[in-house]
């Protein structure tokens, strides 16, 4: 399996904390963030992430901003993704689930370590319910018109 994962400065320790994790688990990763606390724009580390999960390059991505906010939304913007921002367990049970969602975006600012590394578990070892649930996550890409 691979992993996308790309984070701004305010993810860079929760980004390495992540790597080790799914290393741990035999993940591969694909790593698109900055390794470093100096400033940089989101965006240009979450669309190579959304590129790499809309390609089929890596089965899922984890995207890590201050807010999470600026992470989903840029990762949305790529047809076939369903970016999550999640804050807790149960939506990221909830984001996969119900929405199959490929990408979890953590709010760095607003979540412990610990609590993330849980969530990017929960978010790998939960599947897509499909049923009910299928019609509904066909629904949501817009189409041209």
């Amino acid at each position: 399996m691979n992993i996308a994962i790309g984070n701004d400065h305010a993810g860079t320790d929760y980004k390495l904390a992540i790597i080790g994790l799914l290393k741990s688990k035999g993940i591969d990763v694909i790593n698109h963030g900055t390794d470093n606390m100096d400033s940089v724009d989101y965006p240009d580390f979450i669309h190579p992430v959304a590129k790499d999960v809309a390609k089929g390059e890596a089965e899922f991505g984890v995207i890590i901003c201050g807010s999470g906010n600026g992470a989903a939304m840029t990762a949305n913007k790529h047809q076939h993704i369903r970016a999550a921002l999640c804050w807790n367990k149960e939506l990221v049970q909830l984001a996969r689930e119900h929405n199959n969602a490929n990408i979890l975006s953590l709010p760095a600012r607003f979540i412990s370590l610990p609590q993330a590394l849980d969530m990017v578990s929960v978010f790998l070892d939960t599947k897509f319910e499909g049923g009910r649930h299928e019609r509904r996550v066909e629904k949501i890409p817009c189409t041209a018109g």
